[in-house]
């Protein structure tokens, strides 16, 4: 398979309808006493439309973007967008171990950035020049430019997507994957479909086995499963109704540009580690470069089809790669028990529960992931 060079340039026309429809915001009234009691804060929003509309600079972002290679491949007869950049390694260095990374939702290949820098060339940020990486960063299918498939969109579609990705149109024989979120469960189904390609996996998110059914839950893995439920209780409406719903909430989103903001920054502020404040895990100009990509490609009703083919899938084989966790902080994380993760993986090598970074870790804690990733990563090499 072939694939071709790719710039992302928005037409002008679509900045300018951007800011009249900012210019033109109705802002709703906070329902609780307390700042995001309700969800997204009408104060921030208010703030961030103001700088969204006079403030950020969508070409100076755009020109930052493009300064990565990007491509366009056709995959399964469906547009897949991508990111390959190569590894920047001395002279008498060993082959690079080609990695792919994985955003989850709402995210974009945008998060991934900063490992990029970080491991395609670690010796601009003090690390060994011999353990650089090729790396690869798809948009999902459904996100951005990448176009969903005509079939239900499983987990089991999105890995073999993104292998045929790394193989048939890269030409690579063997290689790792990250992810967090989605991208994390597609990282865990490439080990358990592809282990003879696949050197291994990391992971911000624990898999959870197919089934729990082989022995008796713990203590410790009951505690989490019940406080998992719980939290969800008062989380999970948003997955609900993007399951059952996505049309209905597409179409207000795909329409207002600050209900999508507020969509998209009600979950940044509740999964990231920032402690109340948006402004400690993320500048203004990141949040806003990812939100103005879902604008302008007019995905986020492509975005939930994920949520809504989820009935799909199937359950997922063991995990036999060597495996390797850097847990995030979130709530949905807290206490997770390796042992959960030892019942789908088979192989795992390295755990580390850092206790900082949460849902976007390759945003907040870039140096921190990017270590960990190198020090596992580095010790498949052939």
């Amino acid at each position: 398979m072939s694939y071709s060079p790719f710039r992302i340039d928005v037409p002008d026309a679509v900045l300018d309808d951007l800011r009249a429809r900012l210019a033109r915001t109705r802002f709703t009234d906070r329902s609780g006493d307390q700042p995001w009691q309700g969800g997204a804060d009408p104060d921030y929003l208010r703030d961030l439309v103001s700088y969204w509309r006079d403030g950020f600079d969508w070409r100076a972002r755009e020109a930052e973007l493009n300064a990565y290679p990007h491509h366009l491949a056709v995959v399964g007869g469906r547009k897949l967008h991508f990111l390959h950049v190569r590894a920047v390694r001395p002279t008498g260095a060993p082959a690079p171990l080609p990695l792919i990374l994985s955003h989850g939702w709402p995210s974009s290949f945008v998060e991934m950035l900063p490992l990029v820098d970080r491991l395609t060339d670690p010796a601009r940020y003090g690390g060994d020049p011999f353990d650089a990486f090729d790396v690869v960063v798809p948009s999902l299918p459904g996100f951005a430019y990448s176009e969903l498939p005509k079939e239900p969109l499983t987990r089991a579609v999105l890995a073999r997507t993104l292998h045929e990705l790394m193989t048939d149109v890269l030409g690579y024989r063997r290689y790792g994957a990250f992810g967090g979120d989605v991208g994390g469960v597609v990282t865990g189904w490439l080990g358990a479909l592809y282990p003879e390609q696949v050197a291994g996996i990391h992971m911000i998110h624990p898999p959870f086995p197919a089934s729990f059914d082989a022995r008796p839950l713990s203590a410790a893995e009951q505690e989490y499963l019940d406080a998992e439920a719980a939290y969800d209780e008062t989380d999970g409406g948003y997955s609900a109704i993007m399951g059952t719903r996505p049309d209905t909430l597409a179409a207000a989103l795909v329409d207002s540009p600050v209900g999508l903001a507020a969509w998209l920054v009600d979950k940044y502020r509740d999964w990231s580690d920032n402690h109340g404040d948006l402004a400690n895990s993320f500048d203004r100009d990141t949040l806003l470069t990812i939100i103005t990509l879902y604008w302008a490609t007019g995905t986020i009703g492509s975005s939930f089809r994920q949520y809504f083919d989820f009935d799909h899938n199937t359950p997922r084989p063991d995990i036999t790669v060597p495996a390797a966790f850097t847990v995030s902080t979130e709530p949905s994380q807290a206490n997770l028990p390796r042992e959960i993760a030892e019942r789908a993986c088979t192989d795992i090598r390295h755990w580390s529960e850092p206790g900082r970074g949460g849902h976007f870790m390759p945003l907040e804690e870039p140096d921190l992931l990017a270590g960990e990733m190198r020090q596992f990563f580095t010790s498949l090499r052939p």
